[in-house]
């Protein structure tokens, strides 16, 4: 009851701030997907649709997550272990725009192995020495959201919105 009574408060503030992806908001969405029994089931999540429906515009303010590192009943049956807040937010962010999980891991996965019937790639890079939940992933990771190379994925009216967004993460910041 408490978790419907918690989805339906974020749906209507979702509702008032449509397309806002502020920090307090997003923060609301990621203690509602704790709840969530494994890691598989996160993407499934209405909480977790409605962050990946934020798209693009939301990652810088994901990846201020990145370094939480409470843990949370969601367990991830590919490391046998609970994972954090913080890995959560990384699995979301993947999801948006798919990382290069070597630039950003420093991680070469050369076998191509990922964790077996798991949605979430970048899980398999969770386990190497609790690696990921760390300020130097989360440094690199927003290095590559600034980068050129991230900038030439994209063409067009893509390339010309990505332009816009990376202009606004940049005045926001000053």
């Amino acid at each position: 009851m408490k978790q419907l009574g918690l989805i339906l408060l974020t749906l209507l503030l979702n509702h008032n701030l449509t397309f806002s992806q502020t920090k307090s908001e997003i923060d609301s969405l990621l203690n509602a997907i704790t709840k969530t029994e494994t890691s598989k089931d996160i993407i499934k999540t209405v909480q977790a649709k409605r962050i990946i429906n934020f798209g693009e515009k939301s990652l810088l303010t994901l990846s201020g997550f990145f370094t939480d590192s409470t843990r949370t009943q969601v367990k991830s049956e590919c490391h046998n272990r609970n994972i954090t807040k913080g890995e959560i937010a990384i699995i979301l962010a993947d999801r948006i725009e798919v990382m290069p999980y070597y630039t950003v891991t420093q991680i070469q996965n050369c076998l191509l192995t990922y964790c077996s019937n798991n949605p979430n790639k970048i899980e398999y890079y969770l386990g190497i020495n609790n690696y990921l939940n760390n300020n130097e992933f989360k440094e690199r990771y927003i290095s590559w959201l600034f980068s050129k190379d991230r900038l030439k994925r994209v063409r067009g009216k893509k390339r010309k919105k990505r332009k816009r967004i990376l202009s606004e993460w940049k005045n926001s910041s000053r």
